[in-house]
């Protein structure tokens, strides 16, 4: 079974470096099936913005482990106790990558996203088939095609983010950060009804796309100061929500000066395991009562953005796709930030 994996040393984007990951398709056995368990074969797995990190080691994980979990197919085996969700061969499904356990203090607190066991299941969707069990697996809307199902999971973060905003209709909004999930979650807020929506981003057609989807304004962060911008836009008061889904060292320390008094900052991507930065509590925490907070994966997500992706604009997210054995070639397009989104096609399906 083909598979996509980070199998040794060297860089994606500097080839003669010796301390990062690279990128190539190899042979793995198929797992196997458990009472509870559903197979799948796997349509399409998109490329997340954090597995190209993972390429380059920035969390200080150890080579080799598989990639991919933005994942949609076809059921074509059930364990003999996969029953409870009413699925059946042939379903178009989409999944969680995550399987919490049910059991532990977290996840039967309320809190999922704590599974003291969520390490203990984690099997890559950037494969021909997978194997997950069935409390993962979700069977898509007719009206949504595999193509766009395996953005299930993004959605499900979009989601996610919404439940951390606790959105009230005509917050100004600012979004750092262009890619999938800032995208999706541009939309996401303005379903809401966000006044002042603003994303900022330095990519061009990352921008175009914020227009597109909703935006009022954009602010490119490499011609304009962040900060005076923000406050032109907000009368210099600030936003009311901002959301980091850069990533980016270089472009969250600005975040809470654009926060404004009594507003909400939420960091909302990954970051260097060993990234750092200076943060005043007397001025932003103390004096102006600001919140931060973070999230991490989408517990309690997945029915919702289920029910809600069909209204979510996609098209651009699935424009292009790679063949599972261009794989390489499809991760070096991905840094580029060319697409909003890349697809591994890792199966053909007819009149998907």
């Amino acid at each position: 079974m083909k598979s996509v994996s980070v199998v040794k040393i060297g860089s994606l984007r500097h080839p003669n470096e010796e301390t990062r990951g690279k990128v190539q398709v190899v042979d793995i056995p198929e797992q196997v099936l458990g009472d509870e368990d559903v197979k799948i074969k796997v349509a399409y797995c998109a490329i997340c913005g954090s597995d190209p990190h993972l390429v380059e080691n920035i969390f200080g994980w150890e080579a080799p482990f598989g990639l991919g979990h933005e994942v949609s197919g076809v059921i074509v085996e059930l364990g003999k106790k996969a029953t409870k969700k009413g699925l059946k061969v042939g379903d178009r499904v989409g999944g969680n990558f995550l399987k919490f356990c049910g059991t532990c203090y977290y996840c039967q607190n309320g809190q999922q996203q704590f599974c003291e066991n969520g390490g203990e299941y984690n099997r890559p969707g950037m494969s021909e088939y997978i194997v997950w069990h069935e409390s993962q697996i979700y069977k898509l809307p007719d009206n949504v095609s595999l193509k766009k199902g395996c953005l299930l999971e993004p959605v499900s973060i979009a989601v996610r983010m919404m439940d951390k905003v606790e959105m009230k209709i005509g917050q100004r909004v600012a979004i750092c950060g262009g890619g999938p999930i800032g995208l999706l979650g541009l939309q996401a807020i303005k379903m809401y009804g966000a006044s002042a929506l603003t994303l900022i981003e330095p990519i061009a057609e990352r921008r175009d796309l914020a227009i597109k989807f909703g935006a009022d304004h954009v602010i490119n962060p490499i011609k304009k100061n962040v900060v005076e911008a923000s406050m032109e836009i907000t009368d210099g008061r600030g936003f009311d929500v901002v959301i980091d889904c850069s990533g980016s060292p270089k472009a969250v320390g600005a975040l809470p000066q654009i926060t404004a008094r009594g507003g909400k900052l939420i960091y909302g991507a990954m970051y260097p395991n060993d990234f750092e930065m200076p943060f005043n509590l007397y001025q932003y925490c103390y004096f102006n009562e600001i919140t931060v907070t973070g999230f991490y994966v989408a517990p309690y997500a997945f029915p919702r953005a289920m029910q809600i992706m069909s209204r979510f604009q996609l098209d651009d997210f699935v424009s292009k796709v790679y063949s599972i054995d261009d794989a390489e070639e499809a991760f070096n397009m991905q840094i580029t930030g060319m697409y909003p989104k890349i697809l591994i096609r890792c199966n053909e399906f007819e009149g998907e």
